[in-house]
Formats: C-alpha cells, structure tokens, sequence
C-alpha cells in the first residue's frame, strides 16, 4: 500500500524500469509483470525491448522483438552483427539514462551480456526466467550470479539449484498458470472459432521463430497428411505468430502438401489448443501453455544439423520438454532432432487422436496446481524490494 501511496507523491519522480523481452513468451511474462508493477507504481516508466503485449501495457520499445527471436549457433551467427549493435545501443542508452531496475525476460544469451555490464555501472538487475543451466552448461550459474541482483524462478526445481551456490533466487510459479483456468472448456473455444462442436481437431504448431518453421513445417504437414488418410474426419487448426511466420508456413505447404485441408489462424494459440482434441507442437513455452489446458500432446524439435551436435554433449537432463521435466519423467512423447520425422509423428500422435490419454491429462492437472502461485504479483514484490 505504501508504494502506491509514494507512487502518487507529487514531488516524488516515477520509478523507471528497463525491461528486454526476447520472444512471445517473454512477451506474456512482461505484460503481467508491468501490469503488477503498475498496480503498486502507476506511474512508473518502462522502456527497452518489448513485444505487442508489454507495448499495450504501457511499455516504450526502442527496438522490434521480432529481431532478438534467434535460436541456435547457426542461426545466431548469421546474424551476429546486428545482435552486437542492439547490444551496445541498449547498454549506452541504460547507462546514459539508468533506469532504477532492469529486468532481463528469458533470452539468456542477449540479457545476462546486457544485465553484467549494467550491474556493474551500478544498475540492480534481476534476470526473470533462470536460463537452464541445471540442464547443460552447469557452470553458467556463477555467470548468473555475476550478472545479476536476483534471479526469479519459474520452477520449483530451479530455486534448489540456486540454493545450493546461495544465489539468490525467488520461486514465484508461472504467470500462465495463474491465467489459464484448470478446466477450459472445449465446445466453447470450437464456438469462437467457428469450428463444428463435435469434428476432431489437432492443433500443429511448429513454432513462433521462422528457424523453427524451417525445420518443423515440413514434417508436420507430411504428418497431417498422412493422420487425415487415416481420420477422415481430422481437421488440422494451426495458428501462427504474424503474417510473416504465415508466409513462411504456406509456402512450404504448397511445396508439400497442397491437398491438406487445414485451418490457419494469426495468434489465436490458445483457442486453438484449447479446442483441440490433440496438439502436436515445437519444444517451449508453448508445450507449458498445452498442459496448463489439459490437452495431449508431442513435442517435436529440430535445429541445424551443426548447432544440435556441438551442444548435444554438453546437456546433462534426460528429457527436453517443460512437461516431462516437470513431472521428471517421460510423460509426452519427445520427437528430437533426426526422430522427428513424419513417421515417428504419426505413430505417437495416432492413439492420442483416437482415444485420449487420461492418465497424462491427469498428471498435467496436478502441475498446474503446483505452478499456481499468483506469480506476476510475487515477481514484482521480489523486483520491487531491490528498490
């Protein structure tokens, strides 16, 4: 109550916060947080790199999102150049006009290289979103540590990790757990899209980043063509980012698989997983947001051929997907690098669109309730008290 008190204060200045989202995940992650950061400071300034969502929440972007949204060696190095000159912009322009806090949102690579050389122009830094380093490149924690004031937590198996060196590091559970409902109702998300109450639907989602679609579209269409012979019923619904990953999609389809009747969305994910019977989709945040609705689901990934065998020695974890490392163990099917073929697709998604499985489904319903945790207001209590 106190901070909204003094927030109000007409001879007190508005905090100023510095924020990077990175991706559409980090996206929804920022839009919530500025709207608790705003409940205790409205008037508080926030600028950096920030997505549709953070911008409608009051957020200045000094440079397009869509531009830091690169996975992989390869990929990344093909554009290095102008990574490095958004880098060194957004660090002068912190420096020469420090903001009380900054946040990094997921996006490690870029954020914890902007948050070191802020934290140590004097800047607090908190990185929102730990990097996954319990899972390969262990040692990058003492880089964390070295980079940032605090580390917010999404899982409750990263805060452990953190423990153990005494970093510190608040567990605060996940905003779209806190978002979604734990029962979401399927006939009325197939209303609002228009679709027939009683058809079959899978959801495909080969991902929000165009090196993803490279890799993905292709396999899933051959998998959608094949899963349709063999439901006639199938509907394949497939909601893509902007009209740019839309683009990108259709052009591969009409490559390899005209004939597929499917529908196509802009944005629209949720809906879309929501009235889905199955989703088959690319690892991420994306894979967090099908289990938070209840849905079956394969995962599926694929980078370059270069980029997966330089890293694949150094990953310590048994599983890839949020939801099996959630529940440690293999709960969805992981289709990674040369098993995510159309075969392997169509095999695993086969017996999920023919008759469910309610034991995963169940299992899901007990990981929401443990991400549950009202964690925009705790990210920025923990934020707000390096103030």
């Amino acid at each position: 109550m106190d901070s909204v008190i003094f927030a109000n204060h007409p001879n007190l200045s508005p905090i100023r916060v510095g924020i990077i989202a990175g991706e559409i995940s980090g996206d929804i992650l920022g839009a919530d947080l500025i709207i608790a950061i705003k409940k205790r400071y409205p008037n508080a300034i926030i600028e950096g790199i920030a997505g549709p969502l953070m911008i409608t929440q009051g957020a200045k972007s000094l440079f397009e999102m869509e531009e830091l949204s690169v996975m992989g060696l390869i990929e990344v190095f093909a554009r290095l150049r102008r990574l490095l000159a958004i880098k060194k912009q957004i660090i002068e322009h912190f420096i020469a006009n420090p903001p009380d806090i900054f946040i990094g949102i997921d996006a490690p690579d870029f954020n914890l290289r902007v948050e070191l050389a802020l934290k140590q122009a004097g800047i607090k830094t908190v990185h929102y979103v730990s990097p996954s380093i319990w899972a390969w490149r262990q040692k990058r924690i003492f880089k964390v540590a070295k980079a940032t004031n605090m580390v917010l937590a999404l899982l409750p198996f990263e805060k452990e990790f953190y423990d153990k060196y005494s970093i510190p590091c608040t567990f605060v559970g996940h905003t779209l757990a806190d978002q979604i409902p734990m029962i979401n109702d399927k006939k009325s998300a197939r209303e609002q899209l228009k679709l027939s109450s009683d058809g079959r639907y899978l959801a495909l989602m080969p991902g929000s980043r165009g090196s993803e679609l490279k890799y993905l579209s292709e396999p899933f269409l051959l998998a959608a063509l094949k899963l349709t012979q063999q439901f006639p019923d199938l509907t394949c619904l497939i909601p893509l980012v902007n009209e740019q990953r839309k683009q990108q999609f259709l052009d591969v389809k009409q490559r390899v698989a005209p004939e597929l009747h499917c529908i196509i969305t802009i944005g629209r994910s949720r809906e879309v997983m929501t009235a889905s019977d199955v989703i088959l989709l690319a690892s991420g945040t994306a894979t967090l947001e099908g289990l938070l609705i209840n849905r079956p689901m394969v995962v599926a990934y694929k980078v370059n051929w270069l980029t997966y065998k330089l890293f694949r020695p150094l990953i310590k974890v048994d599983h890839f997907s949020l939801p099996n490392l959630l529940a440690n163990e293999a709960l969805i099917p992981e289709l990674i690098q040369e098993n995510a073929t159309a075969e392997n697709i169509v095999e695993q998604v086969a017996p999920l669109l023919a008759q469910g499985n309610p034991a995963m489904v169940e299992q899901f319903s007990m990981i929401h309730q443990q991400l549950k945790c009202d964690a925009s207001e705790r990210a920025a209590d923990a934020i707000l008290s390096l103030i």
